[in-house]
């Protein structure tokens, strides 16, 4: 290594003179000798006819001095930046050729027997940073496991597994190291950016190595050894321009590998880094050989004392271990796995909530006479079992406030105009939620504070229920459930790992995470589009989500699949001046929204698949592409992270530091799950629509006169009770609603998780059932009117009844039981139907309670039941030409369904069948406006046409 010699100091000094006089003196002598060179006034006539004297040339020379002055004085500062930061090459001042050349001259001999600029850069960069930050600059799992009751109880089991990390890593290193012994060490120095094409380790081993799938030496030669910037390269995709990377010996290349002492082309301050990095390169072996190697860990964020209120998410049980017959340990009636799954339990309870309201407007749009009394399928068995497990479990709140943290967050840095940083890992620890970056992105925006170090971006729960909906793309789509470790529940982004994830562990207990994992993914609320691609999958998870997941039969055709996109994702954010998918997801690039695409190969593939596997998630942290491939024991060539589930349910990764309670979907419920859904698509029945079930249908004769009737169809009543005491009241009434609305029964936990979204203790539950059991009373016949069937689930008596069970009785019967043969009959049954509705339903309940009708379907159902009752009344009306008795049926029902396409066609007709023009024009034009901007239907405009040719004319808006 050369040493400074006295002649380098003599230069440097010199050179340190040099600077002073030209930067400091000559405007000093100019400002004291010769003064203000221009006029003191604005120029006159009388000043242009003077005559030139030597005074004149002087101050014009003097003019030219100060401007050839600033223009050195600029080089110096370009130049003592690039030399300091060690990032990209130095900007050029416009027109100062030889005044650059000589302010880099003076500038590298000046540093060049001072500090270099990779030593320099550590504590410049500290400037402007919080207090103390030496101590954050360990790293995120070291400073992890000194937090107190967090990782104590891990150290020894994870210090044998870091020690053989750190081996591994070792022979890596010594493996790519040992193509230098071919020639001497070599250097390349990563390029600045030339328009949209980004330097990329892929790319140079393709040209100085040969082979691209060679990346992987250079990465392992260069790993967290410290830049000249002062960071670190940990991971392959994420280099920087002026960073410098330690070559094999055999590369190759001209002038773009660079030799220290044999470059005479390299610049002194490029050879200067180059040397201190060499440096480098044995204090970073000696230390990886001493010590673990900690980087890309997804480690526990620091806790905070347990507030003194109760979380407002749903306590997660741990899930209990299988008995030797695989069927999952169930708490009363309902699977544990899926209660301690809050946030997969939120997603597939809102996908199914879809799923059944689309149903239901495809089969109210697709008959012509109406649905004629369709009821939702109701699930039984396992299906019901998990159905009541899901209303139970789920947490929308935490995936609303994870949702909107995540793109407020976005937001955020988009207004700031600064790029999404990467992120490994999301906990939720106390209602806080912590992002875990995989390096330093400096300060997070406000209200994100930085967490335990660098790594670590916190907010707090009383901030993050302050966000709003922001417009903005989901910033970190692929994030998904592993897991719960203590408090904390652990969301792992699969889109950034860098390269493959493995699992290993027993074929039954895979498939539980991975379809878990599929599930979550495909029906998720933080996420806006993604593909999941399943191979290896024995169940078809597609009715999740068709337009998310597909399934492919091995992997020659997940090959064919990936290669392609690979490439044309490369080739789209090169033609794009991306970096890496989360370009395009916030600032000017926002509307170019990369959609993740992850990879679930649940059975292991062979060595050869392996290495194509590999080869193909080399640059797949950039590219948004995930891969999460089983195995079952043995090491997978390729992998970056490592996981192993256990028999007992917990999820693995030492050499990340991570020991979970894993998240799982066992067989049984991923298939009753499925059931769900496919029984809520509108294909699923045999006559091409959804398997219908048959009504709860009540006495409507006078003789069937209820016990207890309860108005639910406007504000809600109840006729046949005595008030209870008013400290009570609110809940029982709405536990009433409730077992009203599922006439099926409901299961004693989801009748508690509705009245208490926040928990409650089984004591309270009891307390309450106790106290509607007393209310409610009992029959003549001494048996009560709330009971308990064989499955354990709550049921009233057919003695009590709610104007809804009334208005479905008088339509059933109407038109598929007496008034089908008998036309007074009818006529006089859908009248007495509408009579019932007296508006939405439960109009007047208060805003804080009844938050579970957000998982009902009843506020489509009923909108449709009473559109139908309508049209079946005007149809009756329209067979005796009695329009306007049709008008008013309809109009009736439009109250209550608005939005009902099919009432507004008929109330046409309805007023062509009156013959007066004018009215019609009325109607239509009332149309247009109710249209606005979006305009009218198709259908609706269609029929226009054919009754009123010239509304378009009469109505201008219509254009």
């Amino acid at each position: 290594m050369r040493r400074r010699t006295a002649g380098d100091f003599v230069k440097a000094f010199l050179a340190f003179v040099v600077l002073v006089v030209l930067v400091l003196g000559v405007p000093f002598a100019l400002a004291t000798q010769i003064g203000w060179p221009l006029p003191s006034g604005a120029p006159s006539l009388d000043w242009l006819q003077r005559e030139i004297s030597v005074q004149t040339f002087l101050n014009i020379l003097t003019v030219i001095v100060w401007f050839a002055w600033a223009q050195f004085a600029a080089c110096v500062l370009v130049e003592v930046k690039a030399a300091l930061s060690g990032v990209g090459v130095p900007g050029r001042v416009p027109g100062a050729g030889p005044s650059q050349l000589l302010a880099r001259q003076l500038v590298a001999a000046l540093l060049l027997v001072g500090a270099t600029a990779a030593g320099l850069m550590p504590g410049l960069a500290q400037l402007g940073q919080q207090h103390g930050l030496e101590g954050n600059q360990k790293p995120a799992v070291a400073a992890a496991q000194q937090t107190p009751g967090i990782f104590a109880q891990q150290e020894a089991r994870t210090g044998a597994a870091a020690s053989a990390l750190a081996e591994q890593a070792a022979h890596a290193a010594a493996d790519a190291r040992g193509t230098a012994e071919h020639g001497d060490t070599k250097y390349y120095r990563i390029q600045p950016p030339e328009g949209r094409h980004h330097d990329s380790l892929w790319e140079i081993a393709e040209r100085h190595l040969g082979d691209g799938r060679r990346y992987k030496e250079i990465f392992e030669l260069n790993k967290d050894r410290v830049q000249p910037d002062g960071s670190k390269l940990s991971e392959a995709s994420l280099i920087r321009p002026g960073w410098i990377m330690e070559m094999p010996g055999d590369a190759h290349g001209g002038e773009l590998v660079e030799m220290p002492d044999e470059a005479p082309g390299v610049s002194p301050q490029v050879r200067q880094q180059i040397d201190a990095y060499a440096r480098t390169g044995d204090q970073h072996q000696q230390q990886r050989e001493n010590q673990g190697d900690a980087g890309s860990r997804a480690s526990l964020p620091e806790q905070r004392p347990a507030p003194a209120t109760p979380a407002p998410a749903t306590p997660a049980p741990a899930t209990p271990a299988p008995d030797a017959a695989g069927q999952e340990q169930r708490s009363f009636g309902l699977p544990e796995a899926l209660l301690a799954a809050p946030l997969l339990a939120a997603g597939l309870l809102g996908a199914l909530g879809r799923r059944r309201r689309q149903a239901l407007w495809q089969s109210a749009l697709g008959a012509v006479g109406g649905r004629r009394g369709m009821e939702p399928p109701t699930p039984t068995g396992d299906a019901q079992d998990v159905q009541d497990a899901l209303l139970v479990g789920a947490d929308p709140d935490g995936v609303r406030m994870l949702d909107r943290s995540l793109r407020g967050l976005a937001a955020s840095l988009a207004a700031e105009s600064r790029a999404l940083p990467v992120v490994y890992a999301a906990w939720l620890s106390n209602g806080d939620l912590h992002l875990q970056l995989a390096q330093p992105a400096g300060k997070p925006p406000a209200p994100w504070r930085p967490g335990q170090d660098q790594t670590f971006w916190t907010l707090g729960r009383a901030d993050a229920e302050r966000y709003e909906d922001a417009d903005t793309a989901a910033p970190y789509p692929g994030l998904v459930s592993l897991g719960t470790m203590d408090d904390s529940r652990l969301l792992l982004n699969l889109e950034s790992v860098p390269g493959i994830v493995s699992l290993s562990g027993g074929e039954a207990d895979r498939a539980a995470v991975f379809a878990s994992i599929a599930a979550e993914l495909a029906t998720n609320g933080w996420s806006d589009r993604m593909t999941i691609t399943l191979v290896g999958f024995g169940d078809d998870l597609t009715p999740l989500a068709p337009n998310r997941i597909r399934h492919l039969d091995g992997t020659e055709a997940l090959f064919e699949t990936m290669e392609a996109e690979t490439r044309q994702r490369r080739g789209a954010l090169g033609a794009a001046g991306h970096d890496s998918v989360l370009t395009g997801r916030t600032g000017p690039a926002r509307h170019t929204r990369w959609a993740p695409h992850l990879v679930l190969l649940a059975a292991r593939p062979s060595d050869e698949d392996a290495r194509r596997l590999a080869e193909l998630a080399a640059d797949a942290g950039r590219l948004g592409i995930g891969y999460l491939v089983g195995t079952d024991g043995g090491e997978l060539p390729g992998a970056a992270w490592e996981m192993e589930i256990t028999a007992d349910g917990r999820l693995l990764a030492p050499l990340l530091g991570l020991e979970l309670d894993a998240q799982l979907l066992p067989a049984a419920q991923r298939r009753a799950v499925v059931e769900l859904f496919s029984a809520a698509d509108p294909g699923s029945g045999p006559d091409g629509g959804p398997g219908n079930s048959p009504p709860f249908l009540v006495d409507i004769s006078e003789e069937g006169r209820p016990a207890v009737y309860a108005r639910l169809v406007g504000p809600y009543e109840i006729i046949g009770l005595d008030a209870p005491d008013g400290e009570r009241s609110a809940q029982l009434h709405e536990a009433l609603a409730l077992l009203l609305l599922h006439r099926e029964g409901v299961h004693p936990r989801v009748l508690a998780s509705a009245l208490w979204p926040r928990g409650v203790t089984d004591d309270v539950r009891e307390a309450l059932l106790e106290r509607l059991r007393d209310w409610l009373g009992t029959d003549p016949d001494g048996s009560p009117r709330l009971r308990t069937d064989a499955t354990g689930r709550l049921t009233l008596a057919r003695s009590v009844v709610s104007d809804l069970d009334v208005l479905r009785s008088l339509y059933y019967e109407a038109t598929q039981g007496k008034g089908t043969d008998n036309r007074a009959v009818r006529g006089r049954l859908l009248t007495d139907a509408l009579v019932l509705v007296r508006g939405p339903l439960l109009a007047d309940r208060p805003g804080d309670r009844y938050r579970w009708l957000t998982h009902e379907i009843v506020d489509a159902r009923l909108p449709l039941l009473v559109a139908d009752t309508g049209l079946a009344l005007s149809e009756f009306h329209m067979e005796k030409d009695r329009a306007e008795k049709a008008i008013e049926a309809l109009n009736a029902a439009l109250r209550t369904a608005p939005a009902d396409e099919r009432l507004w066609h008929e109330l046409l007709r309805a007023t062509h069948a009156t013959g007066d023009p004018a009215r019609l024009r009325a109607l239509a034009a009332d149309l247009v406006g109710r249209g606005g901007a979006r305009g009218l239907p198709p259908r609706t405009e269609a029929l226009l046409d054919e009754l009123l040719p010239t509304w378009r004319e009469a109505s201008p808006a219509a254009g």
